[in-house]
């Protein structure tokens, strides 16, 4: 008997780091601090009436022009060297895995993001995933970005959900995710999906695996007030299930409740294969 694949899903901003990816030094190497950089995209994103990824998006390709950097998928990866993590973050996959290896369940990993999937590739954690779904540029023939490839906000990220039900590993495929499948034959069943974000962009996926029959967790930084009091008010509002701070060791929050998590899908996957 096949073991049942259990899919953790994370946002990344927020989530697995305590602040925006560019912060971590793409920023700094245009000569910006986090505000200037954000305060002039977000004027950008309302000036023109814009969404907010493709105008920070426009904002890394012209301040990278102006500083007189090239924006090679290199360079960009090299930025993601650098991003801090929550605690125990770099142990959480092999302890969930293990977990769940332990109780009978395959645990695969997910990116979905709005940031951008050449900083996330360059990270320490990047090999932890199956799939990352984020931003991208496109590359001219001399390697640098020109344009963008794939700009990801709030309601965008819910494709993606669809894309790992049905075991579909490209951004660009738009037949496959449309086309109807039985529900039997579906790679991971939204009730075996586990959404972690950490705020109100990630209200869409929380909402739709929710309601497929998953499971969504609200985290925040514990060191940020008005961070918890977004994530209690999502659960307040019956948005998610569950809310934790983002510590991510084995004594944690967090791990008990993707721990218990995984035992309920284990169980009901049991169950379902005695009905039959």
């Amino acid at each position: 008997m096949k073991k049942p694949i259990v899919a953790l899903i994370y946002d990344y901003d927020g989530t697995l780091s305590p602040g925006n990816m560019q912060e971590f030094g793409f920023i700094q190497s245009v000569g910006r601090t986090p505000d200037e950089f954000w305060d002039m995209s977000n004027r950008l994103a309302v000036g023109q009436d814009a969404g907010n990824v493709l105008s920070y998006m426009k904002m890394m390709y012209d301040e990278a022009h102006r500083a007189g950097i090239p924006l090679t998928r290199d360079r960009i990866r090299e930025f993601g060297k650098r991003i801090e993590l929550y605690e125990g973050v770099k142990e959480w996959f092999s302890l969930i895995n293990e977990y769940g290896n332990a109780h009978g369940v395959r645990v695969e990993h997910y990116i979905n993001s709005s940031g951008l999937k050449e900083i996330i590739e360059g990270s320490p954690i990047a090999g932890e995933f199956k799939h990352v779904f984020a931003g991208t540029f496109i590359y001219n023939d001399k390697g640098e970005a020109e344009w963008p490839g794939n700009a990801v906000d709030y309601t965008a990220k819910t494709q993606f959900l669809f894309k790992i039900n049905k075991g579909i590993f490209s951004s660009q495929d738009t037949k496959i995710v449309n086309s109807s499948i039985a529900d039997d034959k579906k790679r991971i069943p939204f009730p075996n999906m586990i959404y972690m974000g950490d705020g109100e962009t990630d209200v869409p996926c929380m909402k739709i695996v929710g309601m497929f029959g998953g499971h969504s967790i609200a985290v925040y930084n514990p060191f940020n007030e008005k961070k918890e009091k977004v994530a209690l008010k999502l659960k307040r509002q019956g948005r998610v299930h569950f809310t934790t701070p983002a510590i991510y060791t084995k004594d944690s929050r967090a791990y008990r409740i993707v721990c218990a998590i995984i035992d309920k899908i284990k169980a009901d996957s049991e169950l379902q294969r005695l009905s039959r």
